[in-house]
């Protein structure tokens, strides 16, 4: 029988053990904060066996949030990949005992070249810790493993301490949801952080009638744009309102006659919009709050530049 005790103590232990890291953040995270923000050349995570894993998830962290970043595998730095450091690079080592002989091959090639040491540890009086500009304490009182011996807390305890570190240089820095679209063009993430110009249906796509147009003619207009709906503009090319399939069939309950109005007689006023810079996962939180299918992309002067639908959403796979 499987032993859910067990798995229920490594969990408590790593989240103790994370939970522990939060009364340590002092005026040393600060610094090691600073040192990155000030940081002319790139940041280098470097570490070995399960601490460099732990490494190419942090390096990778900082990357996609705006700092760039590299993994530098300690072994391979010793035999070739040396020239990758430069002075003005900040170098982020982790070990956790400190001792790690091929990491500290590698500190005293950074301490030659005069590069910035942030050293990532459980023993802070460590060779790594007394060699580093700035020490993070990720000690931990146990490993998660029944044995004590197995890697599991202290990297946890290690992985936050990286993602603590990368999260705070972002929110320093001013990084924006804008800047992460910009790092992110593909798979669904990037997808969601798409702009509404590169979905909406614009120029001749776009539903689009004068406040006079017969209904007759707003009918075929929105048959033949497949959108549901469609914008209703004044004189100057503005937008008035908009018409929507649920418009058409409330008028046709009251209004035998239909056909005989004008689209300023059926259309709603003030309908939703946005600018064309919106990113799609704010759109699709408005369609959703409103309990609307469409939007009117509008400029400044609310002239109509597109439309964008839920179903323009679904197809991009974003939802």
């Amino acid at each position: 029988m499987v032993d859910l005790a067990l798995a229920r103590k490594v969990l408590q232990t790593e989240s103790a053990a994370v939970a522990a890291l939060a009364d340590r953040l002092d005026e040393r995270f600060a610094g090691a904060v600073r040192l990155i923000l000030e940081c002319r050349g790139r940041v280098i995570v470097t570490g070995m066996g399960k601490s460099g894993l732990i490494c190419r998830k942090i390096a990778a962290t900082l990357s996609s949030t705006g700092t760039p970043a590299f993994f530098l595998h300690p072994a391979e730095a010793v035999h070739g990949d040396l020239g990758l450091v430069q002075s003005g690079d900040v170098v982020v080592a982790m070990s956790y005992s400190g001792e790690t002989e091929e990491l500290l091959r590698l500190v005293e090639y950074i301490k030659r070249l005069d590069a910035t040491l942030i050293a990532m540890t459980g023993a802070p009086r460590s060779t790594l810790g007394r060699a580093a500009t700035v020490v993070l304490d990720c000690s931990v009182s146990e490993e998660a493993c029944p044995m004590n011996l197995v890697p599991t807390a202290s990297t946890t305890a290690a992985l936050a301490m990286g993602d603590a570190l990368a999260m705070t240089v972002l929110v320093e820095k001013g990084f924006r949801v804008e800047d992460f679209a910009a790092l992110h063009p593909g798979g669904k993430l990037g997808k969601r952080l798409m702009r509404l110009e590169q979905l909406m249906h614009g120029g001749s796509d776009t539903p689009l009638v004068a406040l006079d147009t017969v209904m007759r003619e707003v009918i075929y207009e929105m048959s033949r744009k497949g959108l549901g709906m469609t914008c209703v503009v004044d004189g100057e090319g503005a937008l008035a309102g908009i018409i929507t399939d649920g418009d058409l069939r409330r008028t046709m309950a009251t209004t035998p006659e239909v056909l005989a109005l004008t689209a300023a007689d059926v259309m709603s006023r003030n309908p939703v919009t946005v600018a064309r810079d919106l990113l799609a996962v704010e759109a699709l939180n408005i369609l959703e709050q409103r309990k609307i299918t469409s939007i009117v992309v509008v400029d400044e002067r609310r002239r109509v530049e597109g439309v964008v639908h839920l179903h323009d959403l679904w197809r991009t796979e974003m939802v």
